[in-house]
């Protein structure tokens, strides 16, 4: 597997022999804002509660920074997307997200059209800010909605109610014509009815992207320490099924694992992530995947915000770097690309990590074999049983 290399003064990363790609994929951004007014209970990111003043001024002027000591190794590339992530980006005020904006423009070759995304939440403040995000050069919301239902909101810890859902939503229909509403189901003592009702609830806003989560019980947050009464296994397969089959009677596409689209309305950025893109990630704790001609590197930010803000100030905010090598790539390659229910074209695998599709001929024909891929000279796709059993089918080029 891949070698974490810690940064340290005046260290540089050891690329293998070159990276064997002959044209760079397309490039996008990602800013992370790591506070949130409330954590959640199944919440494993990088995300801090607000208590007091935050320190905004000095976190755009940060990332800028960070942005700034990024630059030798990007540079003369599109950037096709920009996603700000957290935490929840739309605590910072809509001025702070035009300063990163107008700040971005002028430092790097952002594409006319390019997707620009923020995750925001339902509460009455934010949405109370959606037509200045707008105004800001914001052209994607992303809304957090989880679930309609007062109970399951209360049991997710979440801060807004139904009404508040639904009001958010209706506010943003009138700012932006491209929102995602993200829900989650299998929560605590749900019933497959409700489970439906939350979905029609969202289907009949006519958004055109809608991201629907089975709820995990990650390690690392409340949730997972003290597990709440989830429903059973079989109960949990019935709502993913009822789910999908609500949205594709709805005219959604089921294009990746958890996201639905209307035709021509999937998400940019994602789609760069799942099809091996490049990616620049600034911000506490920001994730990188960075190639060149002569290798691919991951990068990781200091996590904690205060930590983050120091080392930006000593001009080195990345804790570490991760050359990913050879033997790595197929499975890398493999963990994004198979999240696409219409797989990829098999010409994608050597334009993105260099490498010959005969170098993974083994273990395409195990997965065949085994009836979660089907294999053609144009295209290469998860079947049914493999969407199911991602990880199994992983777990074959590793």
């Amino acid at each position: 597997m891949s070698r974490i290399i810690p940064i340290l003064p005046q260290q540089t990363v050891s690329p293998r022999e070159g990276s064997g790609l002959s044209v760079l994929p397309p490039l996008s951004l990602y800013v992370h804002i790591p506070w949130c007014v409330k954590k959640c209970p199944y919440c494993d990111f990088n995300s801090h509660e607000a208590r007091g003043a935050l320190p905004e001024e000095a976190y755009v002027a940060a990332l800028i920074r960070d942005l700034e000591l990024a630059l030798p190794g990007i540079w003369g590339r599109r950037v096709i997307s920009i996603f700000f992530g957290g935490g929840t980006p739309s605590v910072f005020s809509a001025k702070s997200i035009e300063t990163l904006l107008d700040a971005i423009r002028a430092r790097l070759n952002l594409l006319p059209d390019a997707e620009i995304t923020l995750e925001a939440n339902p509460g009455t403040v934010e949405a109370d800010k959606f037509a200045a995000f707008r105004q800001a050069g914001v052209n994607r919301l992303s809304l957090g909605i989880q679930s309609f239902n007062e109970r399951h909101l209360k049991a997710l810890g979440r801060i807004h109610d139904g009404t508040q859902a639904r009001r958010a939503i209706e506010s943003a229909l009138k700012h932006f014509s491209r929102i995602n509403l993200d829900l989650m189901y299998a929560l605590p003592e749900q019933s497959l009815n409700e489970a439906m009702e939350d979905i029609t609830t969202a289907i009949a806003f006519g958004t055109a992207h809608i991201s629907a989560y089975h709820l995990t019980l990650e390690p690392n947050t409340r949730f997972y320490h003290d597990p709440p009464p989830v429903p059973e296994a079989d109960l949990a397969a019935d709502m993913q099924e009822g789910v999908e089959a609500k949205l594709i009677e709805a005219g959604f596409e089921h294009y990746e694992t958890s996201a639905f689209a209307k035709p021509g309305e999937r998400c940019r950025h994602n789609l760069n992530y799942w099809t091996f893109g490049d990616y620049l990630g600034i911000g506490a704790g920001a994730h990188s995947k960075l190639s060149s001609a002569q290798s691919m590197i991951r990068e990781m930010r200091y996590k904690h915000p205060q930590t983050y803000l120091d080392q930006v100030t000593a001009s080195a905010p990345v804790q570490s770097k991760e050359a990913i090598d050879q033997a790595s790539l197929p499975f890398e390659f493999m963990m994004n690309a198979l999240r696409l229910a219409e797989g990829f074209d098999a010409s994608l695998f050597k334009a993105r990590t260099g490498m010959p599709l005969s170098y993974i001929d083994a273990p395409l024909a195990r997965a065949v074999e085994r009836g979660l891929l089907e294999v053609s000279p144009e295209r290469i796709r998860p079947t049914s049983r493999g969407r199911h059993f991602l990880n199994d089918l992983l777990q074959i080029f590793m």
